[in-house]
């Protein structure tokens, strides 16, 4: 064999060397990038702190909307690759999808084949009037607003309790709601929730109480939970009430003065506003209010199945949140003068 074949051939296997290397060098550095980019954080920012992937969205759809939010580098073929090794290729669901502080490429895609979509809670307050729970499903963000348009009547008949008084039907609790439920969805779970702990609750109430069914029952909870939210006067407060419902003394509550006042209230309560006939003034009217006056949480509940036994007949507030209670109307008058009107002798 001459030099010039032999040197030919050395040539060409050098080059199939170097080519072969090139080769495992770019499928080395692929291999590692792929590897990186597995491993690195999706950029999330406060204006793009989630992902909305509509019906029928391919994986390239979802990149491409990743992408226009900068959460990542358009690479099309490490989502394709990783979706394959992760097995989710084509089993991807549409819905919200939140982005949060850390979260993979790999966490998003398992979540998406999950159907694990982002969930924002619901709080219904304690103590909340139906008027304020509507505003506040008013502002709930990305949840559909069904019911805005609808009046009291035409919206319980929508939930499925056509008929009832709304107000103190729904119980205070967080309710979880994904993007794409409605006021109506979050309000039939909270009806039946307060219907479910009612039915529960009741049997269980304290013999000889002064009340017929649970919604009386409701609506005293209603009372207790506006008169005070400590924990330790709930039940006290409530045996105030049942006694005077057992001896027919009017409950003279101001919380069902205000209710009854409606728009009217201005933050302060007057002497002429107890005088003032409603259907809701304890002053002027016996027994319990038509309906409750608020959305009373579970504790309020089971203070009126539950409430202390004892004596007391009255009880004023100290001015600090708490009360003083009292057995007599002497005990009473004096106790006001004391801490109403600051004439404590």
């Amino acid at each position: 064999m001459s030099g010039h074949k032999m040197q030919g051939r050395v040539r060409w296997r050098g080059l199939i060397v170097l080519v072969l290397l090139a080769v495992a060098g770019g499928l080395v550095y692929g291999w590692m990038d792929y590897q990186r980019f597995v491993g690195t954080p999706l950029m999330v920012t406060a204006e793009s702190p989630s992902i909305d992937v509509a019906k029928g969205s391919s994986l390239r759809d979802v990149v491409a909307l990743l992408h226009d939010q900068h959460a990542t580098a358009s690479r099309p073929l490490y989502w394709r690759v990783l979706a394959e090794q992760l097995r989710v290729a084509g089993r991807l669901h549409a819905g919200e999808y939140a982005l949060t502080p850390g979260m993979t490429p790999r966490d998003l895609l398992l979540n998406m084949a999950t159907g694990k979509v982002l969930q924002r809670n619901f709080t219904i307050v304690d103590g909340w009037n139906f008027k304020e729970l509507r505003q506040a499903l008013a502002k709930a963000d990305k949840l559909r607003q069904d019911g805005a348009a609808l009046d009291d009547a035409a919206l319980m008949a929508k939930i499925g309790a056509p008929g009832e008084m709304p107000e103190g039907r729904f119980l205070p609790e967080t309710y979880a709601y994904v993007k794409g439920d409605s006021d109506l969805d979050i309000l039939r779970r909270a009806h039946a929730a307060m219907a479910k702990m009612l039915d529960a609750s009741w049997p269980q109430r304290d013999k000889d109480l002064p009340l017929a069914t649970p919604y009386e029952a409701l609506i005293l909870a209603s009372i207790v939970e506006k008169e005070t939210g400590r924990a330790d006067e709930r039940a006290r407060i409530a045996g105030v009430f049942v006694r005077r419902l057992q001896t027919h003394m009017l409950l003279q509550t101001d919380p069902t003065v205000i209710y009854g006042m409606g728009d009217a209230y201005a933050g302060n309560i007057h002497k002429s506003d107890l005088t003032t006939d409603t259907p809701y003034n304890t002053y002027t009217r016996a027994g319990l209010p038509p309906t409750p006056i608020a959305m009373p949480g579970k504790p309020a509940i089971d203070a009126a199945l539950h409430p202390a036994q004892g004596t007391e007949l009255y009880f004023v507030a100290r001015g600090d949140g708490t009360h003083v209670f009292s057995s007599t109307l002497d005990e009473h008058n004096h106790n006001v003068a004391c801490f109403q009107l600051k004439r404590c002798q």
